[in-house]
Formats: C-alpha cells, structure tokens, sequence
C-alpha cells in the first residue's frame, strides 16, 4: 500500500509551487493510502482534504489541523468516527460510503460547533431504523444531512421521539457488531481459500483465471477491499514485467549527449521550445525554456558547464553547446513565477561589460536653459504710433573712443538736449 510522504504531498502540490508549509488544499485521491499521517505535521494551514477512494481504515492524525474546514473520506474502510475534535474550523465531513456501523460516534462531532454538514450515505449505520433523527438531535448545530437541509419541525419532531429512537440505535449497533464479528472470520477463511485456488490455476490462461476471480461473488467488507486492492497491485507490477521482458516491443531510443572525440551535442528529448540570446550589456549568454508553467520546481535539475548547459525535465534531457566559454560560478538559474519559464544568465568568459553613454543631466539642463535665454533676449521694436517714428533698441550710441553718446532728441524727432544736460561716462546706457 502507499504511505503519505513528503514528495507525494510536493507532487499533489503544484498549484503551489510545491510549498507544502503554506498549502490550503490538496487531493490525495486514488492513491490507495491505508493510513493518514505526516499531514498534520507539514501542512498545518490546510482548508481542504481530500482524500476520497483510498482504503483508510481509521480517522487520524488529524487533530492539530486547526484551520480544516472540509474534509473528504468517501470511499475508504472507516468504521467509527472519531478524533476529529481538534478540528475547530470543520464545516463539512463526506463519510459516504464506508463502513461505518457504530452510528453513536457521532456523539465525538459534538464539540464542531462549526460543523453544518454531514454525509453518511452508503454506510451500514444510515440502514438504521431512526439514523436521521438520531443524527439530528445528537448534533444540533447540523444544517444539511446527507445533501437534505434539516427542517425546524424535523428537528422538533425528532428530539421528541429521540428517547425511542436510541433504543433502537443501540440495538441496531449490537447486531452489527455481531455480524461485523462473523463478516471478519468469514472473511479470513475466503482469503485463504482464494489463494490456494488462484496458486492452483496458474497452469490456465491469465485470461481465464483473471475472468473466474472477478465472477466470484464476495462480502462487501473492509476486508474484502483490502484483498481486492491487493490483487489489483499484484497484476499491474506482473503486466508491468511482462510489457518490460516483451522482445517485440519497440526499444527506447537512446539520445547521445557527447560524439566520439568527447564533444557535447544538442538535445531536445522534451521537444519544448528555447531561445539562446546574446546581451550585450551585460556581456553574457541568456536562456529561456519554455517550461510547463505549472510543471513542480523538483521535477527540474539543471547542471552548467563551461562549453554546454544540461538540464532535466521530469527526467527527458535537454542540451545545448554554447558559442563560447561562460563563467560557471557567476550563472543564474531563476524560474518565472508568472510563465513558469526558466531562464539560465550566463556571463561570458571573455570581454568584458560595457560601459554606457549617458550624456550628463545637467549638461542637457544648461543646454535648454541657454536656449530659452536666447530667446528672451532677442530685441524686439517696441511700435508706438508709426513704426519709423522711434526705435528705442538705438537710443544710446557707442562712438569711436568706445564712450557712450546720447542720441539727440531731434534725431528721433524730440526737441534739443537741454544745456544743462551733463553727460556722466560712469553712467552705463540705457537698453
């Protein structure tokens, strides 16, 4: 049978990146696990669980999961329910086919108070006379039992007749119990009996033996189940052996990574797409695979040589030969969490990294700034009347001993400078 292991749970678990610390669901389904353990240990933050048609015989190793809010264990060989009280968030629990008889262990789901449903469909004690008022009344804060709301007069009417009710409850588990007895014994004798007879038809065809085990009528019991899983495993490992030993059989093609004198050869077994680029800033070889996007980061092993980059996916090789020589101790390997790619950086041994060009920020500031200057410095006629009666940009001329000379006022069409005007050179001119 298969146990519950990390690397099971990481491979359930690829919708998180395979982080099982921060997982909040998972399904363990069809897996055949005959025991619950090492989840309450590693996934502490789990939701949801499910963990339907597997052959749990008992509910355990569950009760530090503070946070489980549905839990799935249809179609698996429970008997009793029990060890569920930690589990303080639990708001669902599907039982529905198993072979649960003790129908008063219900009593152990007292203290869920956030449990709204319950499904026991399919299981020995829902044959009861009085199951539902039983379940009814023994758990108040039920909302729906087995995919049917629970109606207030349904509740009322049933804790009135509960008293009856549990009577015929306790005798109902009493017989059970009884036949459950007998059911084991009978079982143990069919087991043995079915052996023998399989070990002495081994001189008939697979066929005919495999079609008189399966026409054979057998108990509906844990046990039974148990024997049929077994068998089950017993004749896919056989298939499995034969299909390997079979010479007709089309041989595995085997890829070669290295031709006669040693040199690396390109390899795409995966068949999945890749672009080798050259970036030039920083001197280095870049390669991106199109991995799946939800492929388990496990499933992945990368090894960087100078001349070549292996890596593996999920066990199929993919190679390819570089141009030149790159740095191994400075190379990256990172996995985009939004494609799922994985991307190789990879310096180059030789040259080195470029320098870039960037023109100064103040330069180019002072560059606009003479510009604008420029402009607002270009003189412009001020116009007052006619435009040829004045031009203010010539009110003061330099004459030939670089002295400044005031334009006469009858030059620009003004009266003459008065004689007590005095002209002081310190004075600079008026623009």
């Amino acid at each position: 049978m298969v146990r519950i292991t990390v690397d099971l749970v990481r491979k359930r678990s690829e919708h998180n990146e395979g982080e099982i610390s921060t997982l909040e669901e998972i399904s363990l389904h069809q897996e055949n696990i005959d025991k619950i353990e090492g989840l309450d240990k590693w996934c502490r933050n789990l939701k949801i669980l499910f963990l339907q048609s597997n052959l749990i015989p008992k509910i355990e190793n569950l009760s530090r999961m503070k946070k489980l809010e549905y839990l799935n264990l249809a179609l698996n060989n429970i008997e009793r329910i029990e060890n569920l009280e930690g589990c303080e968030s639990l708001q669902k629990l599907d039982l529905t086919v198993n072979f649960v008889g003790e129908l008063t262990s219900v009593q152990s789901l007292k203290n869920n108070i956030h449990l709204q449903s319950l499904y026991l469909t399919g299981n020995p004690c829902a044959d009861f006379k009085g199951y539902r008022k039983y379940v009814i009344v023994t758990l108040p804060q039920l909302k729906i039992l087995d995919g049917q709301e629970i109606e207030r007069c349904e509740r009322i009417l049933a804790a009135q007749e509960y008293e009856e009710v549990k009577k015929f409850i306790l005798s109902h588990e009493q017989e059970y119990k009884v036949m459950r007895l007998a059911q084991k014994q009978h079982a143990k004798q069919r087991i043995e009996e079915e052996e023998k007879k399989y070990a002495e038809a081994q001189d008939k065809p697979e066929e005919e033996r495999l079609q008189e085990y399966w026409s054979e009528v057998s108990d509906h019991s844990p046990e039974t189940r148990m024997q049929i899983a077994e068998h089950v495993l017993k004749q896919l490992e056989q298939n499995q052996k034969r299909h390997d030993n079979d010479p007709a059989k089309t041989p595995q093609r085997v890829y070669k990574l290295f031709n006669a004198d040693g040199k690396p050869l390109n390899v795409n077994e995966a068949k999945i797409p890749f672009i080798l680029t050259e970036n030039d800033a920083t001197n280095s070889l870049v390669l991106d695979i199109a991995v799946y996007k939800y492929l388990d980061t496990a499933l992945l092993d990368v090894d960087i040589q100078p001349t070549y980059v292996k890596v593996l996916v999920k066990g199929k090789i993919f190679q390819i030969v570089f141009p030149e020589e790159i740095k191994i101790e400075s190379s990256t390997a990172q996995r985009s969490q939004t494609t799922g790619h994985l991307v190789i950086n990879m310096p180059k041994m030789s040259g080195g990294i470029k320098q870039k060009t960037v023109k100064c920020v103040q330069t180019v500031k002072q560059d606009e700034e003479v510009r604008t200057h420029s402009k607002t410095m270009r003189r412009e006629l001020l116009e007052i009347g006619r435009s040829d009666d004045m031009d203010f940009s010539k009110i003061v001329k330099i004459n030939k001993h670089n002295k400044y000379e005031h334009v006469r006022r009858k030059d620009v069409g003004q009266s003459a400078v008065s004689t007590d005007f005095e002209d002081n050179p310190e004075v600079p001119p008026l623009e």
